[in-house]
């Protein structure tokens, strides 16, 4: 009943076929919906993880806890603003193709990995900073990924509505731990009475880890739905060479690039420039190779990336200017002290165990 509704539409009358959605516009919304509670768990469950970090580590530092107020503590609110940034980034999800989602999906596969191996001991730091630079790319992930598991699906619309409405409940229960936690965590895990907090304060270390394998399985996922929704697209193996190789040649060449500049400038304005640089390098090869359709949905993926980074600045500030030793290898317990004396000078000395 809804796909005939729908069929009805005389949007293939005023609008040419490079302007057309690739799926139903239902669908399509439902998509960008569940892509943009994705993006807000991991939002909230990184600014969690930060806020502990600090909290940790301030315990060390009593001296300059009272004086200093975590800089990603300013932005947690989810008023006015927060909703309209929420259902804009849900429109750009849900207008961009499938085609340019999947694209997406392998320039930051191939940007992590290409990162991962070259960070060395500051490997830390760029996971964190690399999961929040991942935000509009985890919404391509998610919306390609359900675009190729529900594809073909007789009742796809009722498939989505219910993955829709679990990913809100759950981004809601993610953004309700964060207020909690910015609120009530230190008083909570001074005097250990609330369940939350006790939980955050034994297992907090283990929040990061779990991101990580998190994206690490969705990411595989979209990869393998990024390769064949983007073959759908071709008539033969040359055709599908002719697209690969300059896409693989190009993107390597932007990768060792970005690699150099983030090392070079500050953590957001590296942020920014990478981001310009790898889609007008996308944009530059679907002018030679794509559609009119994908140059398009191009620039609204500037818009999308630039609605989900430009928010969170402040978590990136904070993830380039953590010290290199995690803050959560500290002493649960106090300090032993032992008396011990030199048998040749008879001097005795203290040691801390």
């Amino acid at each position: 009943m809804l796909s005939f509704i729908t069929s009805l539409l005389p949007t293939s009358y005023f609008l040419p076929g490079w302007l057309t959605l690739d799926i139903n516009p239902l669908d399509g919304l439902l998509q960008g919906l569940i892509g943009a509670c994705g993006i807000s768990v991991l939002c909230s469950l990184m600014r969690v993880h930060l806020f502990l970090e600090e909290s940790w580590s301030d315990r060390n530092d009593k001296d300059t806890s009272n004086h200093r107020t975590p800089s990603h503590q300013r932005r947690t609110n989810t008023g006015l603003t927060g909703m309209l940034q929420f259902f804009f980034v849900t429109g750009m999800l849900a207008v961009v193709g499938s085609r340019v989602a999947s694209l997406v999906v392998l320039e930051f596969c191939l940007r992590a990995v290409s990162g991962w191996v070259t960070a060395g001991p500051e490997s830390r730091k760029f996971l964190q900073q690399l999961l929040v630079q991942s935000q509009f790319s985890l919404g391509c992930a998610l919306t390609c990924s359900l675009h190729f598991l529900h594809e073909g699906a007789s009742q796809r619309w009722l498939c989505l509505l219910l993955a829709a409405a679990l990913s809100w409940l759950l981004a809601r229960q993610a953004t309700l731990l964060l207020h909690h936690v910015m609120a009530l965590y230190k008083l909570h895990s001074s005097q250990r009475y609330c369940g939350i907090c006790i939980s955050l304060l034994t297992s907090g270390r283990c929040l990061l880890p779990t991101l990580c394998r998190t994206m690490i399985i969705t990411f595989s996922v979209a990869v393998v739905a990024a390769i064949s929704i983007i073959n759908q697209h071709f008539l033969s193996a040359a055709e599908a060479l002719r697209f690969w190789t300059p896409l693989t040649i190009c993107y390597t060449l932007l990768v060792v690039y970005m690699q150099e500049e983030q090392h070079r400038l500050p953590s957001s304005q590296a942020v920014l420039n990478t981001v310009v640089v790898r889609l007008g390098g996308l944009m530059v090869l679907m002018l030679t190779v794509g559609r009119w359709t994908d140059v398009l949905h191009i620039l609204m993926c500037f818009l999308g990336e630039a609605s989900c980074l430009i928010p969170t600045m402040d978590l990136l500030d904070v993830t380039s200017s953590q010290v290199s030793e995690s803050p959560w290898k500290q002493h649960t317990g106090p300090k032993a002290l032992s008396v011990h004396r030199d048998p040749k000078t008879g001097a005795e000395y203290q040691c801390v165990h």
